[in-house]
């Protein structure tokens, strides 16, 4: 008998209806021999409604007490799925993601899961039961509070429980029947993918796609558990994660055509802005200077670009992207430097979109980067910045454009499907 960890998201838990038709999707696997797991997210925009009351009542809620708010919402679905489970016959248990052993570090609002110790589900299943656990939370392993884990964050869980309890399989229930070329409320006619490598996920997370989230990928590669990406709402077979684009065995064949294996997808991101820092001395530490304070506000960055300092200033410009939503945070960090590194200013745009092109197969390929950079300029888009990975080639676009450059990106290589448009069962993409 085997371990089949199973997650569902708010879109699939979303009312009532939709919580009684996966209590019995995992009855289904109880019956077919497995002992199965599942973390569960919040119902539909439960999260979002709560932050909503949280802007409500405080303009800047302490971040210990909205993450104590935030947490009651997977705690809200838990329970009720472990009731519609007992309504199917079947016994079920619900976990806080403390009671399950999730341990993080003490950073409130976006923890990172430290540990597993998940000897009260062991028992559970010892026991006969079907384990519900509340996903996007655990608790700090030095402040003994309750965390939450960001956006995202059940999907974290469900990876991290497969791995502490060493289960053959993670499903990632959402609202599509898989992994596809493109987001298909975008391009309709994106196909999904049978199997997609965890360096290709990852590179596909990070740039937007909203399928899976980036540390879900990270902790599954790290411990090799496969994820199966399915639909709640269909009992089509889904996109299987696994695998390292180093033991590829789809490579494509000699005299194949060139867009036959080399690109996973095409994924679009809108929640990032872009900030140039103008007129920097240029001298030995300075951008160190700018990354470090930039760092210790705790600010992610994805793109950055430094151009080549005019002769007769010898000054230089900085431009980087970074989340929308640590805009502010980042521009006051900055601005304290100004005095200090002597930049002339800030410039903030926060109406970017960034389009990104994915495969593994362009390692040894020439002629993708100019039939990428040849499509967005037939479609009139305008690039910004440019950033490449083995793997990637990300650029920078007016967020008014994104659309038109994904949809472009994807029919020039040949991404389209033929014979039915992708599906899109539920969510308000709120």
């Amino acid at each position: 008998m085997g371990i089949v960890v199973q997650k569902y998201g708010g879109s699939s838990v979303a009312d009532p209806a939709a919580i009684k038709r996966v209590a019995r999707r995992i009855v289904q696997a109880k019956k077919a021999g497995n002992d199965v797991v599942v973390a569960v997210s919040a119902m539909g925009d439960t999260t979002d409604e709560l932050l909503d009351k949280a802007r409500a009542v405080s303009p800047l809620p302490p971040a210990r007490e909205l993450d104590m708010l935030l947490t009651a919402g997977e705690r809200i679905s838990m329970a009720l799925v472990a009731m519609a489970i007992s309504d199917l016959g079947f016994s079920a248990r619900s976990f806080t993601g403390s009671q399950a052993g999730v341990i993080t570090d003490s950073v409130h609002g976006k923890a990172k899961i430290i540990d597993v110790t998940p000897g009260r589900i062991q028992e559970a299943i010892a026991d006969g039961h079907i384990v519900i656990v509340a996903g996007f939370q655990g608790v700090s392993q030095d402040t003994k509070e309750i965390t939450t884990l960001g956006r995202g964050g059940t999907d974290t869980t469900a990876v991290a429980l497969a791995a502490a309890l060493k289960a053959d399989v993670c499903e990632i229930y959402t609202d599509v029947d898989g992994v596809f070329t493109a987001d298909p409320r975008i391009v309709p006619a994106a196909r999904k993918l049978d199997t997609v490598t965890y360096e290709e996920m990852l590179e596909l997370a990070a740039c937007g796609a909203k399928i899976l989230h980036l540390r879900c990928v990270e902790y599954a590669r790290r411990y090799d558990i496969p994820i199966h990406v399915r639909s709640s709402f269909s009992q089509l077979t889904g996109t299987l994660v696994r695998g390292s684009i180093d033991d590829l065995t789809h490579q494509p064949q000699e005299g194949s055509s060139m867009e036959a294996a080399i690109i996973a997808g095409v994924a679009h991101d809108r929640s990032e802005a872009k900030i140039t820092v103008v007129g920097v001395p240029d001298k030995v530490g300075e951008a160190a200077r700018i990354f470090t304070a930039l760092a210790e506000a705790q600010i992610n960055l994805d793109m950055i670009v430094q151009n080549v300092s005019a002769a007769a200033t010898n000054l230089t410009d900085i431009s980087f992207t970074l989340p929308r939503t640590d805009g502010q945070t980042a521009m006051t960090a900055l601005a304290g430097l100004q005095a200090t590194i002597g930049f002339e200013s800030l410039l903030y745009d926060d109406k970017i979109g960034k389009v990104s092109l994915i495969g593994a197969g362009m390692r040894s390929h020439p002629g993708v980067t100019a039939k990428f950079f040849s499509a967005i300029a037939d479609a009139g888009v305008n690039l910004g910045m440019i950033s490449t990975s083995e793997i990637r080639i990300s650029v920078v676009v007016d967020e008014a454009d994104v659309d038109a450059a994904v949809a472009a990106t994807h029919t020039a290589f040949d991404l389209d499907a033929t014979e039915v448009e992708a599906v899109v069962y539920g969510g308000s993409g709120r």
